[in-house]
């Protein structure tokens, strides 16, 4: 029994070594992009339904010994919903000629807009969860959430309260999604 043990443990540390080594080679890339113009999440609901969104916010690391992509979405956002179906998103790093459609889908919403449609956006079937990456994207993170927590509003430092939470978000806080990372390519 201590072999078979010994060997699993063994298999599963090379993959996480694996994934680790993948992480820093994209890092740069992928903080580069979500800075500037933004990264493309897409998130599905069991029922297939499918939206995308642009995200600015996120951070990549290890949290309880795995490889994580933590993302911020509003409880308003019209993702929110998919993400709490689901529990899987991807995360598509897109290219430097689609800064149009990153524009598109972070200033409309999917409740009113085919935004796959209107950015003519390819998918592909997620290889390891069931939401579907863009295929003209030039990495792709698929992501599984391992836990997610809510922002605490009476946490938010004043001056963060008053840049990203007054007026009508006034009391419109992120979930944080930390997601497994389970595949990069």
């Amino acid at each position: 029994m201590g072999a078979k043990w010994a060997k699993r443990f063994d298999e599963k540390r090379l993959l996480k070594m694996d994934m680790i080594k993948k992480i820093e080679k994209y890092t740069s890339a992928t903080l580069g992009k979500i800075a500037d113009p933004g990264v493309l999440l897409v998130v599905s609901k069991k029922d297939g339904s499918c939206n995308v969104m642009t995200i600015g916010w996120g951070l990549i690391g290890i949290f309880w010994a795995k490889p994580v992509f933590m993302v911020a979405v509003k409880h308003s956002r019209f993702s929110h919903g998919f993400l709490e179906d689901n529990g899987e998103f991807t995360v598509n790093v897109p290219s430097e000629e689609m800064g149009e459609a990153v524009a598109l889908c972070g200033r409309f919403s999917g409740r009113t807009h085919d935004k796959f449609k209107e950015c003519k956006f390819s998918t592909a079937k997620g290889k390891k969860v069931s939401v579907p990456i863009i295929r003209q994207c030039k990495l792709r993170y698929e992501c599984r959430v391992l836990h997610k927590l809510q922002i605490i509003p009476d946490l938010i430092p004043a001056d963060v309260r008053r840049t990203y939470y007054s007026g009508r978000d006034e009391n419109n806080f992120h979930t944080l999604y930390y997601g497994e990372i389970l595949s990069i390519y």
